[in-house]
């Protein structure tokens, strides 16, 4: 069997002073869950690594379940496979400059109706667009003061989401590319 390549995005760790998880400490974790070539990117929960184990929702709760034990943090971790991460670096739906936009990987893939029922929210300038398990988030004037949020965004899909930014983004798929 082959190993898969994936991507975690792990939810609402090293926020402030919040839910702090050392980054070599959260190599280690993983590779005792079976995980190898386990590499980190920068300290907000984006690792790297490949896998024998089958199954993404089962790896991903036994993720979760070996960062608690260890940590004391329920994170919620959401993941992505090498060739999923480098299709959403190359889906920029709002035009050559990405520098305000961020993408909220999303657990799961919204219905339809509360996909469009997001999209048709009032938000403006901010902007949404939802493709398959992600939103990609655009905020002209910022992130700090917008009406869209990525708790916004998980309460009107019903479905748990991390945020990341366009440059982390990228940046993971270029590592994932050089595996």
């Amino acid at each position: 069997m082959n190993d898969a390549g994936w991507v975690a995005l792990l939810r609402g760790i090293n926020l402030a002073s919040r839910n702090r998880v050392p980054m070599a400490q959260l190599r280690q974790v993983f590779a005792e869950t079976g995980a190898e070539r386990v590499r980190t990117y920068i300290a907000s929960g984006n690792v790297l690594f490949t896998s024998r184990r089958s199954g993404r929702a089962a790896l991903a709760k036994a993720l979760e379940q070996a960062v608690e034990e260890r940590f004391g943090v329920a994170a919620r971790v959401i993941l992505r496979t090498f060739d999923e991460i480098q299709d959403v670096a190359g889906s920029h739906p709002f035009g050559a400059d990405a520098s305000r936009t961020q993408v909220a990987f999303l657990d799961g893939t919204p219905s339809a109706t509360k996909v469009k029922a997001l999209e048709s929210l009032e938000v403006a300038p901010d902007r949404v667009h939802v493709a398959g398990s992600e939103a990609y988030l655009y905020y002209p004037n910022g992130v700090q003061g917008a009406r869209l949020s990525g708790a916004l965004v998980e309460k009107e899909l019903g479905v748990a989401a991390t945020v990341r930014n366009w440059r982390t983004v990228t940046k993971l798929a270029e590592l994932a590319q050089a595996e």
